[in-house]
């Protein structure tokens, strides 16, 4: 027997990939905390290879045929697995992908996620959402081809045909099922879960219920010879079996009754259903035969109370615990207080909403309050925008008392680095309330009308000063964005002498005259706010000609449409349900990797200044998903320019959506934000995305749970501690706070 390491952190889930031609004696893969798959050989205690990819734990792994392996994650995603290649991403899910399980069929894949949801795959694409369960499913079991079973937090499981149906729901646990396990040919299973339980189902009907000396039994696994592991939270494995020859010692036995009589239980979980101490009766209570197997009694004996479970194939009732809590008998002199068998110094009970049930969080005073706070939030699914809550909440009702040697700044168990506490110095707090988009002074209540803003008072789009009040703290001025982000610079003389020295080259079909340049000069001026004239449709037929020149002269005409369109009338005429097909499928035209970087540039922008009227607001929503897919592939060049286009699209897209609450197109945006951050270097890309980041996940818990699943956390940290411009630290760390 030997150790196998190579994850940095702690490991969630194993699975045994069968012998092949290559490694006879198959393969080990364990799924980690690291988000990493490290795969084994039998005889070697390091890796063979480590799989990357995951952007949060994995949690969930299954083998399949050829060397195919699944994997499910936190993250949101499943991904399938060829040997040390990613072969495909499995997206849909709205939370953590708890269960996965490949199907014997090939292709076929299920998936059961903390969103409630099971979906089954066929060759990397959602067939089918199977919905019944009421919270997360976090188990899965192939009974044959065309059937399946789930477990969940709903304390349910639940047997499906892959056609959609729910043919069965078993019903027996008093709290999670973690895992389920299918016996070898028959349609005969086993559970495990949070209430102390390992449950053996026979004909659809619970047939023994085998309790253990440990709250969460979080795993259990048949074997091919019919023997039952399970894995609990008390560190200990142990092997049950039908078999007289395997079966253990007495004295083992014996050891394992009176483990199971000496552990407390917590009548608070519910296990044991409502218990009132003065109700109960005696040990004579113990003299009457059970009725069937697994059935729980409980007595009062000297002022404790003890549980009992009935034993058919012994005939006798055996002491599974003493229920702690029912006496009043919680806290010892010691001053620590028992919680699922251990000793703390607090449990606190903590109510997330009215409305919701109250959770016990247990915690010792040498713990770090935000890795407890964290931990305390996975534990129980909730939402994770409750850290600073809880966790101020631990801080206030300890005193602060802590054993921790760590510096005066915490640890924050989502970023790992020094987390941002607003109102805390970090030697920017005197940032003037500059707004980085507007720029012309904003009106701050209570600032002096003639104030001057300092110098570091300047707006980042137009360098102007700002108002700011008398006593400036560190204020989000960056989001939620409202209104969207325009390319207002131009040069109209310069754009219009390129046009006609342009037009000198032009062939004969597509030379505009002379009167055709004076038409496009008064748009220009009309849309430039020079004159205040309203551009005619003489104006607009003759920039749509020019707009369809070829490709290596168009980029003048391109100008004059990217100022134009920001012109209402202009905007009507072109985003307008008339015209609309032919106005996208030409600025989705220029969006080609392989075309000019003028024209991507100034289709871009042209596309971000569409936002500014309702027209276009409406256009540019409907064809959302072909724009921002066509647009993504700009990412990859290395202009500048192009990416901060890129991030202002991305920007006013989160603009829309904040008005809107499409969770859809917000989970399509957030995407899109880190695919764009895993290759921008501008700084002022990063900066526009970040506002765009932060009006997404403003006021939307789905939001920023979907954005933490993306890994956004990771990917944006090192923003937080940019010098300079200032203006990109401060909005990551407001970022960083809602994360």
């Amino acid at each position: 027997m030997h150790c196998m390491s190579g994850h940095s952190n702690f490991v969630s889930c194993v699975c045994i990939i069968p012998p092949s031609d290559l490694y006879p004696r198959g393969l080990i893969a364990t799924g980690g905390n690291d988000h990493n798959i490290c795969i084994f050989t039998v005889d070697n205690p390091a890796p063979l290879y480590v799989l990357k990819g995951h952007k949060n734990t994995v949690c969930s792994l299954s083998s399949g045929k050829f060397g195919t392996l699944l994997s499910g994650s936190w993250d949101t995603t499943a991904k399938v697995w060829l040997n040390d290649r990613c072969m495909m991403t499995l997206q849909g899910h709205t939370a953590a992908i708890w269960a996965v399980k490949i199907l014997p069929e090939q292709g076929l894949m299920l998936t059961g996620s903390a969103d409630k949801t099971i979906k089954l795959w066929k060759a990397g694409r959602c067939e089918r959402t199977f919905t019944g369960h009421e919270d997360c499913v976090r188990g899965l079991a192939i009974l044959s081809e065309m059937e399946f079973l789930s477990c969940a937090n709903d304390a349910s499981v639940r047997r499906w045909q892959i056609s959609g149906e729910c043919l069965q729901v078993y019903y027996g646990h008093t709290n999670y099922i973690y895992s389920i396990s299918v016996f070898p040919h028959c349609k005969d299973f086993v559970t495990t879960g949070e209430d102390r339980s390992l449950r053996i189902w026979k004909q659809g009907e619970c047939a023994q219920t085998i309790r253990l000396p440990a709250q969460s039994v979080w795993c259990c696994c048949v074997l091919d010879n019919g023997d039952i592991v399970v894995g609990a939270s008390d560190g200990i494995i142990r092997v049950f079996t039908e078999s007289l020859e395997r079966t253990a010692s007495a004295e083992e036995i014996q050891a394992f009754e009176n483990e199971l009589s000496q552990a407390s239980i917590d009548p608070k979980t519910g296990d044991l259903g409502d218990i009132n101490a003065d109700d109960l009766p005696g040990r004579e209570h113990l003299k009457d035969p059970g009725t069937r197997d697994g059935q729980t009694r409980l007595i009062k004996d000297n002022g404790k109370i003890e549980a009992y479970q009935w034993s058919v194939s012994e005939g006798r009732w055996i002491k599974i615990g003493d229920v702690v809590g029912s006496s009043g008998a919680t806290q010892q002199t010691s001053g620590k207080v028992l919680f699922e068998g251990k000793e703390y110094d607090y449990v606190f009970t903590i109510d997330v909403n009215e409305s919701g049930p109250s959770y016990k969080l247990p915690y010792n005073i040498t713990d770090d309050p935000w890795l407890t706070a964290y931990n305390f939030l996975q534990k129980n699914d909730l939402n994770p925008m409750f850290l600073d809550q809880v966790a101020k909440f631990i801080m206030d009702n300890t005193k602060g008392q802590t054993l921790l040697s760590t510096s005066a700044q915490f640890s924050d168990p989502f970023t790992g680095t020094g987390r941002y506490v607003p109102g805390s110095s970090s030697g920017s707090s005197m940032m003037p309330a500059a707004d980085p988009f507007t720029g012309a002074g904003r009106y701050v209540p209570g600032s002096a009308s003639n104030a001057v803003a300092p110098v570091g008072g300047v707006d980042p789009y137009t360098g102007m000063g700002a108002y700011q009040s008398a006593a400036a703290k560190v204020e989000n001025i960056y989001f939620p964005k409202k209104d969207a982000v325009t390319f207002d610079q131009a040069n109209p003389m310069q754009i219009l002498g390129k046009l006609k020295e342009l037009n000198g080259s032009a062939t004969e079909e597509h030379k505009l005259t002379e009167d055709d340049l004076i038409t496009l000069e008064k748009l220009l001026s009309a849309t430039c706010n020079t004159s205040a004239e309203t551009p005619t449709a003489q104006q607009l037929q003759t920039l749509w000609r020019a707009v369809n020149w070829p490709e290596d002269i168009v980029f003048p005409a391109l100008d004059i449409l990217r100022l134009s369109i920001r012109h209402p009338t202009v905007n009507e005429n072109f985003c307008s349900e008339k015209d609309h097909v032919q106005f996208i499928i030409l600025l989705l035209k220029f969006l080609n990797p392989k075309g000019k970087q003028a024209n991507q540039l100034l289709a871009l922008r042209a596309l971000c200044n569409c936002f500014v009227s309702p027209a276009g607001q409406k256009l540019m929503m409907e064809q959302r998903d072909e724009i921002m897919t066509q647009a993504i592939e700009m990412k990859s060049g290395n202009n500048k320019n192009i990416h901060i286009a890129l991030a202002t699209l991305t920007l006013n897209y989160a603009v829309c959506l904040l008005k809107v609450n499409n969770i859809e197109g917000k989970a399509q945006c957030l995407s899109v934000i880190s695919t764009i951050m895993e290759v921008v270097q501008d700084l002022e890309a990063i900066f526009r995305l970040l506002v765009a980041l932060g009006t997404l996940i403003s006021d939307d818990t789905n939001a920023v749970q979907l954005a933490k699943s993306l890994g956004v956390d990771s990917q944006i940290k090192k923003y937080a501690s940019v010098s300079e411009p200032a203006k990109v630290k401060e909005c990551c760390r407001f970022v960083l706070n809602l994360l």
